[in-house]
């Protein structure tokens, strides 16, 4: 057993180790497959393990994909840069009015879809409209920084916005209805006050004022994609039915997402609404483009499902080594004291754990963690959601503490945009302990107010 302690240790810290530096850009699926296997071949997960583990990322890695998909489709139909027009439109020449739009954007992405995506999506359209700005680099930073930080803690709100929170969501069995119910309120105002925030923090380095777009990034996208909503009408009609045209999608894509907790609240599971969503987007893009849908098979990011399932083998195999009985003991006498001192206790924990090995696995640690607590539902449920502030917050403290940021850094690095960890820091020490004590408060009020 020693050896399969000291060698599942290792696989867990090689497997991090990789994924942060991502020698070359590989992608995180692959040191995250190899571990896995190495853990499964030194018999540390046994085969019942696998068959929980699927039944518990199934439905959730399926819902995450679904939802890519129709991210994907949308920046087909020309909805991104139609998004980065709008933006410029509505700042106005004002560099504070833009840093709100970006902030509003990137919630929205993130709630639409998912965190992953939207950064995905998000950050290459707001490096394209900030050059396009005419901003020099140190001018687009803050802009980039506060927009990807918003982006990845926007997941907080409702558990389909993160593929982690979604899993862990089955373990605790927690309905999706149940968890937005309690944390989308309190979770929306810590985000409210973390945008407050990084606006103080960030304000002497925003420009007052823009400078006009250089050229308009709706029209070029259009005219280069022959867009069939590009008519022989003049500009600005042609205008007004584009906006129509995607106002109806993102109405469509609302609908979808109202559904996934109507979905929730009867017990039929949400992967099968996500999966009917995006099979109709892309029909009706197939109508509408005579597109190929095999291209969007290209671009979706299968590699999420080895990914997630990697992951959730080696902290299987974390668990089933007594890791998480020997954080119980530890935090148990914490805990203990109430289920205030519990939800701070436990959030920071996790906090701690993501910036150091990620907050995929410090989640799903620490819920394992909870699982063994032998807490009321009520009391496992708030405890639950501290930890998720703490995973999609706390967790940014480093650039290195979600998947989503470690992607928003190689996307910059394809871009060849640099910002320093001195930039990221000197936003991240300030704004994120702050606002995940902020938003942890404001949950314990919530439950205390309307669910006890």
């Amino acid at each position: 057993m020693t050896f399969q302690v000291g060698i599942t240790l290792f696989v867990f810290a090689v497997t991090m180790l990789v994924i942060f530096w991502r020698p070359r850009g590989v992608n995180e699926a692959y040191p995250a497959a190899i571990g896995a296997i190495v853990i499964l071949l030194i018999g540390v997960v046994s085969q019942e393990n696998i068959v929980d583990i699927v039944d518990k990322i199934g439905g959730a890695s399926i819902t995450i994909i679904s939802t890519i998909v129709m991210a994907v489709i949308l920046e087909s139909f020309g909805f991104f840069h139609w998004s980065a027009a709008k933006l410029a439109n509505f700042a106005k020449g004002s560099g504070y009015r833009l840093y709100w739009y970006i902030q509003l954007l990137c919630f929205l992405m993130t709630l639409l879809f998912n965190n992953d995506g939207s950064i995905l999506i998000t950050t290459p359209i707001l490096i394209l409209l900030l050059k396009n700005l005419r901003l020099k680099p140190h001018q687009q930073i803050p802009y980039l920084l506060s927009g990807a930080l918003i982006a990845t803690a926007s997941s907080t709100p409702i558990g389909v916005s993160n593929i982690v929170n979604l899993i862990a969501l089955k373990i605790i069995h927690m309905t999706l209805y149940m968890q937005t119910a309690m944390m989308f309120v309190p979770a929306t105002l810590g985000l409210l006050f973390m945008s407050g925030l990084m606006f103080i923090v960030l304000k002497r380095k925003l420009p007052k004022e823009l400078s006009p777009p250089i050229y308009d990034i709706e029209e070029s996208f259009f005219v280069k994609n022959f867009h069939p909503l590009k008519t022989g009408h003049n500009e600005s009609e042609t205008k007004k039915k584009r906006t129509k045209f995607m106002l109806k999608i993102l109405l469509f894509i609302f609908i979808m997402r109202c559904l996934l907790f109507v979905a929730s609240f009867l017990s039929i599971p949400i992967s099968i609404v996500a999966v009917i969503g995006s099979l109709v987007l892309l029909f009706f893009r197939w109508y509408h483009l005579r597109t190929n849908p095999v291209d969007i098979l290209k671009k979706t990011p299968w590699h999420i499902l080895i990914f997630a399932f990697s992951m959730y083998v080696i902290i299987y195999g974390l668990h089933n080594i007594g890791l998480t009985s020997i954080l119980v003991n530890i935090c148990e006498p914490l805990v203990g004291q109430g289920l205030f001192s519990a939800s701070f206790v436990m959030g920071g924990l996790v906090s701690i754990l993501s910036n150091i090995f990620n907050n995929h696995p410090a989640l799903m640690i620490g819920t394992f963690t909870l699982t063994e607590m032998g807490f009321d539902p009520i009391t496992l449920k708030t405890i639950y959601l501290a930890n998720i502030i703490g995973s999609d917050i706390g967790s940014l403290l480093l650039p290195i503490g979600t998947l989503a940021s470690l992607i928003w850094m190689y996307i910059l690095k394809q871009h060849k945009m640099k910002i320093r960890w001195k930039d990221y820091l000197s936003v991240s020490l300030i704004v994120i302990p702050i606002s995940t004590v902020v938003t942890i408060f404001l949950l314990y009020f919530w439950i205390q107010n309307v669910f006890m």
